[in-house]
Parts: structure tokens; C-alpha cells; sequence
């Protein structure tokens, strides 16, 4: 069985500002606010979470294989 990485670096696809942040194990994360631009980044279309669509990791749900997206039950 693999590690779940809980580091991922966010990409805004709006300015390019990078930030490198702790994924939760307990949600989805749906919003995320740029700091730089200021922008919210939602998912994309097919993707369950920020982290999935602009994150470097894809989100721990994802990672362990539990489903297809991080809201699977």
C-alpha cells in the first residue's frame, strides 16, 4: 500500500501564482481563493475538489484508490 502525500502545490490558472498547501483528509475542498489575484478557483468539469484540478498531488481520497472522487462513499 502507498503513502498519501497531504502536500500539494496549487497552480491559479489566472495569474500563475503558486502556493504550496496542506490537503484536508476530512472534505472536499470545492473553493479556493487565490491570495495573489484574488480569484476562486472551483473545480474544473470531472474533477472532485481545487486539488484535483489545479493542485501538484491529486487530493488523498484520489491517491488511496477510494472511489472516484473525494465525496465517494
Amino acid at each position: 500500500m502507498s503513502t498519501v502525500n497531504l502536500i500539494s502545490t496549487l497552480s491559479c490558472p489566472y495569474c500563475g501564482h503558486r502556493k504550496t498547501e496542506t490537503m484536508p483528509t476530512d472534505a472536499c475542498q470545492w473553493f479556493y481563493e487565490c491570495e495573489q489575484c484574488h480569484e476562486v478557483l472551483r473545480p474544473q468539469p470531472g474533477d472532485c475538489c481545487v486539488f484535483c484540478s489545479y493542485g501538484s498531488v491529486p487530493c488523498p481520497p484520489i491517491q488511496a484508490g477510494n472511489g472516484s472522487h473525494c465525496g465517494s462513499r
